[in-house]
């Protein structure tokens, strides 16, 4: 007796088409992971990813286009601070000259507060304070005028060359630059250590007067225990969108990675986030473009 089984014609087309719908999926999320793996596909206007250890860049998009930077600007603001060599305990009063007047100039520290230097700075890089920022640039030596020019003139000194500052908190859109240089000063600001601990804190509370006011950090990556962040910096204003700078380590690669005028609240995360599953797939394995990150 022949026991063979056999498909009877509508079961063997059946099977096929299931067979061919299969194949294709199985194509079609080939196809997927090649195009993830070749573009992390970022929805920022400029995008920069470089390999610290031997100056790589593994990623870009418009790397050299010249636009506002926002509270991007503050690492520079705390860099040229801490170059200064002023007692991080000395106490600072808030004064009228502090007062930020325009969009933007919300601040949770009242004119007549006093906090040490530390303490603004740890509030400038972690929670982006602004007027934070702005007292530690009125008290920096010779003024605010004298702390932005040190802010251009060490925007030189590292080869900034597409950059600008026009005032030490992010607020003013002519502070400018590129992606490209921008990675350069997040490079700088690595290797200053007040800086990595203080932008990587997740909260911080200051007394003023007889209230502790809580700040928290303004990147919620910060607080992901699958990041590994050195030193991160977000920043905002209309006119810049939303922006974000980091150095981190994505399998085992320290890389720098900037995202600028990312559109809507959640946009500049999600492209991390992008750039960390492209890492992790082999998208940046493929040699990159040496640059000067000098």
């Amino acid at each position: 007796m022949d026991l063979t089984l056999r498909l009877s014609r509508p079961a063997a087309t059946i099977a096929g088409a299931v067979l061919l719908a299969f194949v294709s999926a199985q194509a079609l999320a080939h196809r997927s992971r090649e195009h993830q793996t070749r573009d992390p596909r970022l929805k920022s206007n400029s995008a920069l990813v470089v390999d610290t250890k031997n100056s790589t860049v593994l990623y870009s998009k418009r790397p050299n286009t010249v636009q506002p930077i926002a509270s991007i600007t503050k690492l520079m603001t705390a860099l040229v601070v801490l170059e200064a060599r002023q007692p991080m305990d000395q106490r600072i009063k808030i004064t009228q000259a502090d007062r930020i007047r325009g969009k933007g100039w919300y601040s949770r520290l009242p004119i007549g507060a006093t906090l040490t230097r530390r303490d603004l700075m740890h509030l400038a890089l972690m929670a982006s304070e602004n007027r934070a920022a702005r007292t530690l640039a009125d008290n920096y030596p010779g003024g605010l005028p004298a702390a932005i020019r040190a802010m251009n003139a060490k925007a030189k000194a590292l080869g900034m060359t597409h950059t600008h500052f026009d005032d030490p908190t992010g607020l003013s859109s002519d502070n400018v630059a590129s992606s490209e240089d921008l990675a350069k000063l997040v490079i700088a600001a690595s290797k200053n250590p007040t800086i990595r601990r203080f932008s990587t804190d997740k909260y911080y509370a200051v007394r003023v007067h007889r209230r502790l006011i809580e700040f928290h950090t303004t990147d919620k990556l910060v607080a992901n225990p699958t990041w590994k962040i050195i030193v991160q910096k977000t920043g905002y204003i209309t006119e810049a969108g939303r922006c974000l700078v980091m150095d981190t380590v994505i399998e085992g690669r320290s890389v720098v990675i900037v995202l600028l005028d990312s559109f809507g609240k959640y946009t500049r995360v999600a492209d991390a986030v992008r750039i960390k599953r492209w890492m992790e797939a082999g998208g940046a394995d493929e040699r990159g473009t040496r640059v000067s990150m000098r």
